[in-house]
């Protein structure tokens, strides 16, 4: 009776797979980019933005603003990249990232003020930084090597981003 039970573990156990970190997905939704920056109307989008980041005094709320403008511009990027217009999908994930950058600096004033992000908030973060990072892997395969510099400054800026999390 007892060799029932043992032979089923033993193949279960000899058989379990193993997960490499580089083979994973990460599982995270990017919000509808709507007007891409190559549409006409798009600089009216970019001016809308800018004046709500700059209107939004609360550093939480701002922080989330700025992710959510970041994620947006990288489903752009993806789109953008999609369409064979490579140099237009990195600028654009740059510009995302230099918003992601503006988070860490917002929920640091807001610590020092008093208020301090939820753990999910800052789970959230991490996950999307990881996303970025995927999708920059992905974008990066997929253009031509002229584009491969200014990508490598966006994976720099990523990187930091990923060090200034880790400290919150």
């Amino acid at each position: 009776m007892l060799l029932v039970f043992m032979i089923p573990l033993s193949i279960y156990f000899t058989n379990v797979p193993t997960a490499q970190a580089n083979q994973e997905k990460i599982i995270y939704n990017l919000p509808y980019p709507g007007l891409l920056p190559d549409h006409p109307l798009y600089i009216f989008k970019a001016m809308r933005d800018n004046i709500i980041e700059k209107l939004t005094r609360d550093n939480i709320k701002k922080a989330e603003y700025c992710l959510l403008i970041s994620d947006k511009r990288a489903a752009m990027a993806i789109q953008l990249a999609k369409a064979g217009k490579g140099k237009l999908a990195v600028e654009t994930f740059l510009k995302g990232e230099k918003h992601f950058f503006k988070i860490p600096v917002a929920l640091k004033i807001a610590k020092k003020q008093g208020t301090s992000p939820t753990s999910e908030f800052v789970t959230h973060l991490k996950v999307s930084n990881a996303k970025h990072r995927e999708l920059l892997e992905s974008i990066l395969k997929e253009l031509p090597q002229g584009n491969t510099a200014t990508i490598m400054q966006v994976l720099s800026v990523n990187n930091e981003i990923k060090k200034q999390l880790d400290t919150l």
